[in-house]
Formats: structure tokens, C-alpha cells, sequence
């Protein structure tokens, strides 16, 4: 069993790069997608399903485990892989993003932030220290660096200063997380979408040095062609023998185009969100299983898929389930939508290795140009 926490690149294709990462639970064929296990759980699915589905690694969320059922209870009950019956490799985030975008009167300062709890309305303080706490008592294998970070748009001032403030805290991180061979600690790059400003904030990270590093800061409603720009240059500024990881990001299309830009590592609610909403990703863009089109149709989502939504029902009873809010519905797609975007990491990373990632991505969008069925 491999005791250390490990990268090695295999193949690259212009930026876009395949490999693996190595932990003492497993292994994470890169470029990966992290299905969301916010609260110990992928919505809808058996902890079996999901990795039946093609994940390596799931990610769980620390804002919302610290306060319910909390860090310290999990940890007593054997820690967070045995209390949601997860062998495999887990991440978990700082609980950063989630104080800033769920918590209620949340105040900031050089310290960490307070804030009390969406939940009960509980005060709580997180710290670098206190996320460092939390996450290894929970015993995830890869730990992320408690950050903050400004929706875009927003002035230069803004970016720089909380940066700044996310730099000394993932020093901090860093200090508290102290040696615990087996587990990572990833930093996270901040600087919105100023250029100079990623650049120092990647020179500070690269100065205290990290098992891995993540783009931050991006998915906050600053739009793909924002998000492209920074991915231009920002994964470049961080180390090529570290994998990186675009944080919350995202829709298949997204995905792609960080690939080529440069990134290992992708996490988002979207293929689980959208199972539950109707929504299902096929080859050829996204189904609405709720309109009135699918009721008499005896058809797969899609032929070429092999999940048991695909093979075992037809889009007439997808339909049915979704309208009568049976909850077989949000089993059937979520699971459909995972094995999709497996799928497509699969693609991915066979392309990459074989130098024709550029036909593959020409593919993909020629696919999805077609559009869904012709309707019977």
C-alpha cells in the first residue's frame, strides 16, 4: 500500500495532461470528476452506485458536516470513509465558500470568520486552524486550505486585499496541518480575473509549498469566457509536477476546455443537481425529461449508454416517474448523469493519450450541435 500521497504525469496533448495521482486509498486517473458528496452523501445514490458509475473520489463538504451531524461525531464513529461507507479516496473543501455564500451575519476578520449556522442559527468560528481541525477529524485524504473569496465581478482592491488575507491564512493552513504522511494539503490560487494578481498569489503558494494546487475563485458568475481567459495563464503559474484542480466547476463544456487549458481536477453539483430537476447530459446535449414530448416515447435517453437508466427504461417512463415526483426518478438521472460525465472523463483522458484530444473535442461539439432525437 502506498504510503505517501503521489502524482505522475503520463501524457500530455498541448496543456492538456492525463496521469495519475496516488493515495494509501486508492488511486485517481486524472483528469478526474469529483461527484459532490455534500452532506455524506451524492444526493440519490448508494455509495456502491456511485463508484459504479466510473469515480475515483468523491468530495465532501465541511461547512455543512461540522454542523450537522458535526466533525467531532464522525470522527467518533470511525471517521467520514467508514461513516459513509466510502473506502476510496475522499476531498474535502476548507468550508470557506460555504460560509460566504450559506452562512447568515458572517463577519470577517485577519483571525478567520464567524458566522452563524443556516441551520440553527448556531455561532460558529472557522479558522485555518479550526478547518485544519475539522477536516482531519473527519480524515479526508486530500485537505484544502481554508480561503476566501469575492463573487466577480469586483475592483482591483477587493481582489487584492482578500487574496492577500487567503495567502497568510493558507500559510497558516499549512503550519496546522503539520506532516501526516498519506494525506495531502492543496493550496488555493486567488486573484480573480487580474492576471498579476494569480501570479503573486501563486508565488506565495509555491513559497510555502503544497501536495497540490487549486484554481479558486472561478464558477462565481463571471461566465465561461472570463473564466477561459484567466485559465489561459493561471494554470501555468502553478507547479507541472502538482496536480491542479479547477474548483466547482462544471458543465460538460467547461470542463473541456479546462482540460485543454491545463487542469487534472474537477468537482460540481450539476450532474446530481440536474438529475433531481429532470435534467439529463446525453452526447448530444441536455434532455428535459419533463416536456410532454417524452410521454409516448419508448426510446433510451441515449442508445449509447450503458448506465441502467439508459438500458433498462425507456424516456416515457422517465417522464412519468419525474411528473408523478417518484423517487425512483432522481435515482434513475442522477445516476445516468454521473456515468455521463465518467464517461466523458474516460474520453477524455484515452484522448489525451493517444495526441488527438483536438479530434476529441471537435467531436464532442459536433455532437452536441446536433441536438437531442427527432421527436416520434
Amino acid at each position: 500500500m502506498t504510503q505517501r500521497f503521489s502524482f505522475a504525469l503520463h501524457a500530455t496533448d498541448g496543456k492538456a495532461r492525463t496521469g495519475m495521482i496516488s493515495t494509501p486509498r486508492g488511486e485517481i486517473r486524472t483528469p478526474a470528476f469529483m461527484p459532490v458528496g455534500t452532506a455524506a452523501t451524492v444526493k440519490a445514490m448508494m455509495p456502491e452506485s456511485v463508484r459504479a458509475t466510473g469515480a475515483d473520489i468523491l468530495l465532501g463538504n465541511t461547512y455543512h458536516l461540522m454542523l450537522r451531524p458535526t466533525a467531532e461525531r464522525i470522527d467518533r464513529l470511525g471517521g467520514l470513509h467508514k461513516f459513509m461507507n466510502w473506502d476510496r479516496p475522499i476531498l474535502t473543501d476548507s468550508g470557506g465558500f460555504q460560509v460566504m455564500s450559506l452562512a447568515d451575519l458572517r463577519k470577517l476578520t485577519e483571525e478567520g470568520v464567524t458566522f452563524r449556522s443556516h441551520v440553527d442559527g448556531s455561532r460558529h468560528m472557522l479558522t485555518p486552524e479550526r478547518s485544519m481541525e475539522i477536516q482531519k477529524l473527519l480524515g479526508s485524504d486530500i485537505v484544502m486550505c481554508f480561503d476566501e473569496c469575492p463573487a466577480l465581478p469586483a475592483p482591483r482592491e477587493r481582489i487584492a486585499e482578500s487574496m492577500r488575507l487567503s495567502m497568510r491564512w493558507a500559510a497558516r493552513s499549512r503550519e496546522a496541518f503539520g506532516d501526516r504522511p498519506g494525506h495531502a494539503l492543496f493550496g488555493i490560487q486567488q486573484g480573480g480575473d487580474i492576471e498579476d494578481l494569480r501570479g503573486e498569489s501563486a508565488e506565495k503558494l509555491r513559497g510555502i509549498g503544497f501536495d497540490g494546487y487549486a484554481v479558486g475563485g472561478l464558477a462565481v458568475g463571471e461566465g465561461q469566457e472570463i473564466m477561459f481567459k484567466v485559465l489561459d495563464y493561471a494554470p501555468g503559474m502553478l507547479p507541472e509536477d502538482k496536480p491542479r484542480y479547477l474548483m466547482g466547476v462544471g458543465k460538460p463544456d467547461d470542463i473541456l476546455g479546462a482540460v485543454k487549458r491545463g487542469i487534472d481536477m474537477f468537482d460540481c453539483v450539476l450532474p446530481s443537481r440536474s438529475g433531481r430537476t429532470g435534467q439529463a447530459f446525453t452526447r448530444r446535449g441536455v434532455v428535459n425529461i419533463k416536456n410532454a414530448r417524452h410521454a409516448d416515447d419508448p426510446r433510451p435517453l441515449d442508445e449509447s449508454c450503458s448506465c441502467p437508466a439508459c438500458s433498462q427504461y425507456s424516456r416515457a417512463y422517465l417522464h412519468h416517474v419525474f411528473r408523478s415526483q417518484e423517487i425512483i426518478s432522481s435515482m434513475l438521472l442522477t445516476w445516468h448523469n454521473l456515468h455521463y460525465y465518467q464517461v466523458l472523463m474516460q474520453g477524455i483522458r484515452d484522448a489525451i493519450a493517444a495526441g488527438r484530444f483536438d479530434a476529441f473535442e471537435a467531436e464532442f461539439h459536433a455532437a452536441r450541435a446536433m441536438g437531442d432525437i427527432e421527436p416520434l
